[in-house]
């Protein structure tokens, strides 16, 4: 049936036309019992209106989904910024504002927070022994065993490398020394490395923040205190004091005058003879350096090599000590008539050792000075041969073809075992002087150093022992067989003045007093 003129449906049907033009997709025409053409139009427009509500509703879904999926990268992408990839561990800058909201809740009358830092000891041996992706499982495994010691609440970091940090945000001195006493108790047991175990312990410094103290005093004092710790190479734990702040400014000023104290000719040469136990004669000298320094006087070298090799100043005092002793060994050897078997024995660094130039440098060297290579023993620790890599082993198995002689120093403090001295290109071993030091009247002590030394023996090595200080050590090691050593009992360290007497004077040094 056709529509009436003035039908008032018509104007209902422009109204909803223009409703829906504006938006309103839930406006529907309302169909007469007619069914005329303006139910028609008035459907077509109702059937419009439906399928332009439903993409709108689809289309607000995909925008809420895309919303979502922005909103869950975004929050991603901020977790990643915030952790450490290989622990899954909070990040120096997630710490960073940790440690901000830690300090702002104390200053609202809360405790203040407890600050650890730790570094792992002798990481870096572990690095370059079995590789970095087991340095990796290491510091996985580390970062468990923290998770562990610590609350729900407690934030625990890596800050990179080998160093992470322990955040409590509301602590006593005594709550955090506990929290400190179980990560050292953790990191006490090993960790399994394919076939050998490995013991990660740490250094930790301890700060417990004063009131209204900032963010990077915070760290600056908690990293003093680990620094000291570290002074220690048993590590351990350190609660920060003021002083430490005056000994860490020293060390920074006394790293400044180490890089100049070469070239300024600071460094001198000290001896100490290596005697045969039997006839006292001189057999070699050890060379020791010392730093003659402008305002402190004598410095030994406890206090200056550890900061020599964290600086990697290391490499050039090395060379120096060695170019300066060889050359010097030389004008002995012209201008006296020094024993067939003497010996210069010098000590290598580990740094040194990895030097890939090193094996050309001392073939020169010996060239230049004319000095024989079996009048040249190098003196390596324990520590550094057995942990060595391909470049190591590539410098000791050049130098012993070479002709140089190669000793394990230190022996006793580190890895000693049979299998190693069998295997190790090494011609002698120097027993560590900790060995001898409870001997006097130790009837058990006695008895292991003479394990000791048929250990060294059982090998096909000679042993030198060091830290000889009276003559009751002499006879007992005589009565065992022993060869060779030093100690104060027949010279301290003496400058090069002093050796040349010794040995201008063909001076045997006393077996009895």
């Amino acid at each position: 049936m056709p529509a009436r003129d003035g039908d008032p449906r018509l104007a209902q049907l422009v109204e909803g036309i223009v409703r829906l033009a504006s938006g309103d997709l839930k406006t529907r025409f309302e169909l007469s019992p007619e069914r005329d053409e303006i139910d028609a139009v008035g459907m077509g427009i109702n059937l419009l209106a439906e399928e332009l509500e439903l993409m709108y509703k689809q289309l607000e879904q995909r925008v809420e989904e895309r919303t979502a999926m922005l909103q869950q990268a975004h929050e991603a992408m901020s977790r990643m910024a915030m952790t450490d990839a290989l622990t899954g561990l909070a990040n120096r800058v997630a710490l960073a504002r940790k440690i901000d909201e830690a300090l702002g809740e104390a200053s609202a009358g809360k405790h203040t927070p407890a600050l650890l830092l730790l570094d792992l000891n002798s990481f870096k041996q572990i690095n370059d022994s079995f590789g970095h992706e087991a340095g990796d499982r290491v510091l996985a495994a580390v970062a468990q065993r923290l998770r562990k010691a610590v609350r729900k609440d407690d934030t625990v970091a890596r800050l990179g490398g080998d160093e992470f940090a322990i955040l409590i945000p509301e602590a006593t001195l005594e709550q955090a020394m506990a929290t400190a006493n179980r990560i050292v108790e953790l990191l006490g047991r090993s960790i399994r490395l394919d076939e050998m175990n490995v013991w990660p312990q740490a250094s930790i410094g301890l700060r417990v923040a004063e009131p209204g103290q900032q963010a990077q005093r915070l760290l600056l004092e908690a990293d003093t205190a680990m620094y000291e710790a570290k002074k220690d190479r048993r590590g351990g734990i350190k609660v920060f004091q003021p002083p430490m702040l005056f000994s860490r400014q020293l060390h920074n000023q006394m790293a400044a005058e180490l890089r100049d104290a070469i070239a300024a000719g600071e460094f001198t040469l000290y001896y100490q003879p290596v005697v045969e136990l039997a006839s006292g004669r001189i057999r070699g000298a050890e060379v020791l350096v010392r730093w003659n320094h402008p305002q402190r006087g004598l410095v030994m070298p406890d206090e200056f090599i550890p900061l020599a090799e964290e600086t990697g100043l290391i490499i050039d005092l090395g060379r120096w000590i060695m170019r300066t002793a060889v050359m010097s060994f030389a004008r002995w050897r012209a201008g006296m008539d020094l024993d067939g078997g003497f010996r210069l024995r010098l000590n290598l660094s580990v740094a040194e050792l990895q030097r890939i130039d090193l094996v050309d440098y001392i073939r020169g060297l010996l060239k230049e000075s004319r000095i024989d290579p079996a009048h040249l023993v190098l003196e390596i620790t324990e520590t550094a041969l057995v942990t060595g890599g391909d470049v190591e082993t590539y410098s000791l198995l050049s130098l012993q073809r070479l002709g140089v002689g190669i000793e394990i120093d230190d022996f006793g403090t580190g890895y000693s075992s049979i299998s190693y001295l069998r295997t190790l290109p090494v011609n002698m071993v120097k027993v560590d002087r900790s060995i001898l030091a409870e001997t006097n009247g130790n009837i058990r002590q006695n008895e292991f150093v003479a394990a000791v030394l048929q250990l060294i023996r059982a090998a096909g090595l000679d042993a030198v022992f060091e830290g000889i200080e009276t003559k009751e050590q002499v006879d007992g090691l005589l009565e065992m067989g022993c060869v060779s050593g030093q100690g104060y009992y027949f010279s301290r360290p003496l400058p090069e003045a002093g050796m040349l007497e010794l040995l201008q004077d063909s001076v045997r040094l006393p077996v009895t007093v």
